[in-house]
């Protein structure tokens, strides 16, 4: 028993020697908080008073003061030049004149196609023929039938001269041989629409018909003419740009994959939204080009804003501070080049040209390197010493 409570005994005093450690672990770190504190408070009176007697003794005797060293930056002269900011949208090339042929009539049965894939055609060229043997059967009846409409009239136009019978049998028989007539000219223009010509000049894109098959005309299975000479660049413009895009605004015209670049101008704008892309599409007439083709991709800018002569930096040279944007400029005075913090006005930005409105002018020395970390007033070179 008296083994028991010794243990017990113990193992109390080893829980109240850690209870008090772990609170004076407590204790001793808020005092080394505070004397951190105190010290930092002391750092910066200190500082203070430093840099207020470093003046004082610059103003009495400036020889004691240590020679600043300037810090080593690259400058440049701004001058004004034209700025023009672009709308970048993706677009591809269309043809104007793309037709899809298709009969004058019901369509038929292929006897003979005159066209392939590829091939260049003109305008009233024999692409096709569809079968024609029942009209033309048809029509060598008609033309008998139109014989003897006309025997028929002439006998009784003859009898009418000598007085004999009636005026109402002569014009009926004038009346079948112009029924005759008609129908054989009906038949003669069915006759003509088994013959499928070219409606524009162009190329067979795409011929997907064969001998024995039925042409209706359809795109899955007839034949398709590209017109090549009359091009166009299409491409859909958000519709926050809506007041910007106009018909006669200029565009440029990038092609990739062949590394031309064409300027032309927005012949078209549509005027409805899509509910699904939110944005309107344009066009814009290509010239005449052997190498264009429809559907090339195009990479398509839309000048939207244009200045003759204004002032602009890289981008990367902006600062922000809690008064707003700068940039370090580098002025002569009394015959040292110091650094000044100039705030600016920013206006339009493409690609790394930043616009600026107010707060630099031509002729201002810009700092273009080493910018980074100078303070206003900042000593500093741009030779190597």
């Amino acid at each position: 028993m008296q083994t028991i409570m010794k243990k017990m005994a113990t193992a109390t005093l080893i829980l109240l020697a850690v209870a008090c450690g772990q609170g004076g672990g407590k204790s001793n770190l808020d005092k080394k908080k505070a004397e951190l504190q105190e010290l930092k408070s002391t750092q910066v009176s200190t500082a203070e008073k430093i840099a207020s007697l470093e003046k004082e003794i610059a103003l009495m005797d400036p020889t004691t003061v240590p020679a600043e060293k300037p810090k080593l930056v690259t400058t440049a002269s701004i001058s004004t030049a034209p700025f023009t900011h672009y709308i970048n949208l993706q677009g591809k090339i269309d043809a104007e004149n793309v037709a899809y042929v298709t009969p004058r009539g019901m369509g038929g049965q292929v006897s003979a196609i005159y066209v392939k894939k590829g091939d260049v055609v003109t305008k009233g060229k024999l692409l096709l023929k569809l079968d024609d043997a029942v009209i033309r059967q048809q029509i060598e009846t008609a033309k008998t039938q139109v014989e003897y409409a006309k025997n028929l009239y002439q006998r009784q136009k003859n009898l009418w001269d000598q007085n004999i019978g009636t005026e109402v049998q002569l014009i009926n028989a004038k009346n079948n041989v112009d029924q005759a007539e008609r129908q054989l000219s009906i038949l003669n223009e069915q006759l003509s629409m088994t013959s499928v010509y070219a409606g524009i000049s162009g190329v067979a894109d795409e011929v997907n018909i064969r001998v024995g098959e039925t042409f209706t005309g359809s795109p899955m299975n007839g034949i398709r003419i590209v017109n090549t000479s009359n091009l166009k660049v299409i491409a859909q413009v958000p519709e926050n740009y809506l007041d910007k895009v106009k018909v006669g605004k200029p565009v440029l015209v990038t092609l990739p994959d062949i590394g031309k670049t064409v300027t032309t101008k927005i012949s078209v704008s549509g005027k409805l939204i899509d509910p699904a892309s939110r944005s309107f599409y344009i066009e814009a007439k290509m010239p005449q080009d052997n190498s264009f083709r429809p559907n090339q991709i195009a990479n398509v800018q839309i000048e939207d804003y244009t200045v003759n002569d204004a002032v602009t930096i890289p981008v990367n040279l902006l600062q922000n501070d809690e008064k707003g944007k700068f940039v370090m400029v580098a002025e002569n005075e009394n015959g040292k080049l110091k650094a000044r913090k100039r705030m600016v006005e920013v206006g339009q930005l493409y690609g790394e040209k930043l616009e600026i409105h107010k707060g630099l002018n031509a002729g201002d020395v810009l700092v273009m390197n080493g910018f980074q970390g100078l303070f206003d007033g900042q000593l500093i070179s741009t030779e190597v010493k």
